[in-house]
């Protein structure tokens, strides 16, 4: 008796007739509103706790830059007191502040990636609020966020206040990354003029050299900024853009 005769009787290794088939399709695409909803609401919370992760990521980091930061002033003033702003001075302050200036570098870094994390979190979210309203299109008047995921639902969302790019702008410059390039450029004029000092430079050349090492530490922070956010923009379409009607 040959084997295919043998397990004829037991369906073990028979092909699937067409009717399992199309009963396990039928069950796969079979989703009802309840279970579209269900997923939605699960992806709507995952994404309210991670853009929740994301901003006490940027507060923890940016509250140690500030702790290292004051700590450091203080032990530059005690130094300063026991050496008269003599040269020890100068030493100890040329060891430090670059320690805290690379912990700010590295703050604003971190705090770019997370504010990139909130934003996509943003757009999940409103993309999410468009797909209730497409369930149930008369609850609109009820949402108070937006349901697009262009950057004017997106401002809506993050709380800008109305008013267009002036007050894109407003939001951008009281952001803690712009704090933290104002502090990072400010220690950077510091070093370079600590170092010009040491050097022995007039105090006209000093403070040249200090404002220039602040304008510069300024530029390239901001342009970093600037190409990541013009990168992050030219990658996104947004899929459910404000009607022109709308403000």
């Amino acid at each position: 008796m040959s084997f295919e005769r043998s397990f004829a009787g037991t369906g073990i290794g028979a092909e699937p007739g067409p009717s399992a088939a199309s009963a396990g399709t039928g069950q796969l695409d079979t989703v009802t509103q309840a279970m579209r909803l269900q997923i939605l609401s699960t992806e709507h919370w995952s994404l309210l706790a991670s853009r929740s992760l994301a901003w006490n990521e940027s507060f923890s980091r940016a509250g140690m830059y500030l702790t290292t930061l004051t700590g450091a002033i203080v032990a530059l003033a005690l130094v300063a007191q026991a050496s008269a702003f003599g040269e020890g001075f100068t030493l100890f302050a040329l060891v430090i502040l670059p320690v805290v200036l690379f912990i700010g570098v590295a703050t604003y870094l971190r705090l770019g990636s997370s504010n990139y994390h909130e934003a996509m979190c943003v757009v999940g979210m409103n993309r999410i609020r468009a797909a209730y309203l497409e369930l149930a299109p008369d609850l609109e008047r009820y949402f108070v966020m937006s349901a697009h995921d262009d950057q004017p639902g997106m401002g809506i969302t993050m709380g800008v206040l109305p008013g267009g790019g002036l007050m894109w702008m407003a939001h951008l410059l009281a952001g803690t990354p712009t704090v933290v390039i104002v502090l990072n450029s400010v220690i950077a004029g510091v070093i370079a003029a600590v170092a010009a000092l040491r050097a022995g430079a007039a105090m006209s050349v000093t403070l040249g050299v200090g404002v220039l090492g602040f304008v510069v530490a300024a530029v390239l922070q901001s342009t970093y900024a600037r190409r990541n956010i013009a990168k992050v923009r030219s990658g996104f379409t947004p899929r459910f853009p404000t009607p022109a009607s709308k403000p």
